[in-house]
């Protein structure tokens, strides 16, 4: 259940309700795909604040799979991780992963990137194994178009992940969920032309589901498509229900999203980024800065791994109070970069990772309403 309790403007504060806990919006998922966050423990999670987590369908699908994850009693015993999971249906790592795809109206056959194994995936099976997993918020299967399709190619796909959202919430209907409190999210699609996005949300209102997802950008299209696509669609979407941005982004196109009325947000950019030395920095306090004015100069990037870091015993970042800035020197980081230490890479994604969680925070403050 999605409960709106204050806007500023088209920004929105509110609190999602899942079978395992109550999240306040707007907020980050940092990315366990395959049932861990990068580096870090689900202990590490908690203490770092972090309110929910993304894994991956197809990921946990071919590894342990489907009946070890029952066996298991799903993801959240598995990894020892009490608060909810979110989990993406598939979809896009069959396009971006698995080698010689074939789609189907009735499915999409793939063969495993990990071994080459021959595996099928359809609305109903990718609904089952989240099933499995356990997740507290379910995605749609959908037909995804790489980021330089053809307008046809966006018209069939988001033509058919329409046709698949209503055989995922059927399906979805249709299991005997453990979570009663279980929530089925869809997925707008239709590339960067507002009238197909625009028949997609029409087509998943029409169907109707917990919370609807704005797939298919961040894929390589211009920033200013993106804000335009995701403005509309925004302006579309019911208002009592949470909006799920998949896959973006940069610090401040969240800030942007945020002002136009987004709720959720995952992205890879935090971990990854941190496991080449790459770190966000703020460039003040983020209780001081003005949302509505920030631009771009609220953070800098620093790359660690620069010479010029070799003697500098300062803080990694003067403004942050995540443990990593507590107890490590930015010398000391590289050394550690350096020397190819395990303990750089769990520094970095603790730092970057804190520095997302706070920049949704200090988000919500600004738009205020409630704490926290």
């Amino acid at each position: 259940m999605f409960t709106l309790k204050t806007k500023k403007d088209r920004a929105r504060r509110g609190q999602l309700t899942t079978a395992h806990g109550t999240i306040e919006t707007p907020f980050f998922m940092p990315i366990a795909t395959k049932g861990a966050v990068k580096t870090m423990s689900s202990a590490d999670m908690k203490d770092l604040g972090a309110q929910i987590l993304l894994s991956n369908t197809y990921h946990l699908l071919l590894r342990p799979g489907l009946e070890s994850m029952k066996a298991l009693g799903g993801l959240h015993r598995f990894m020892g991780w009490n608060g909810p999971i979110l989990t993406d249906s598939g979809g896009y790592q069959v396009f971006s992963l698995a080698r010689l795809n074939k789609t189907t109206e009735e499915c999409v056959t793939f063969q495993s990137h990990i071994d080459g194994a021959r595996v099928t995936l359809t609305p109903e099976t990718s609904m089952e194994m989240q099933a499995a997993i356990g997740s507290d918020i379910a995605m749609q299967f959908d037909d995804v178009a790489a980021g330089d399709s053809t307008r046809e190619r966006y018209e069939e796909a988001m033509e058919r992940s329409l046709r698949w959202a209503q055989r995922s919430k059927d399906a979805f209907d249709s299991l005997p969920h453990s979570l009663t409190s279980s929530l089925i999210f869809s997925i707008v699609q239709g590339g960067t032309h507002e009238d197909l996005r625009e028949r997609s949300v029409k087509g998943l209102i029409d169907i109707g589901f917990d919370g609807y997802a704005i797939g298919g950008l961040s894929v390589g299209e211009s920033r200013e498509d993106a804000y335009r696509i995701a403005s509309r669609v925004c302006e579309l979407l019911p208002a009592d229900k949470p909006r799920y941005f998949m896959g973006g982004g940069m610090p401040e196109e969240i800030v942007e999203y945020v002002k136009m009325g987004v709720d959720m947000f995952d992205c890879v950019l935090p971990t990854r980024n941190a496991r080449h030395g790459t770190l966000f920095i703020w460039t003040q306090s983020p209780a001081t800065i003005d949302w509505a004015s920030a631009g771009t100069t609220f953070y800098n990037k620093s790359h660690v791994t620069n010479e010029i870091y070799q003697l500098d015993q300062n803080p990694v970042d003067p403004h942050c109070s995540c443990e990593t800035c507590a107890t490590t020197s930015r010398a000391y980081l590289r050394h550690l970069f350096s020397v190819n230490e395990m303990l750089a890479l769990r520094l970095s994604t603790i730092h970057n990772l804190h520095f997302y969680l706070t920049l949704m925070q200090s988000l919500r403050r600004w738009i205020g309403g409630i704490g926290g």
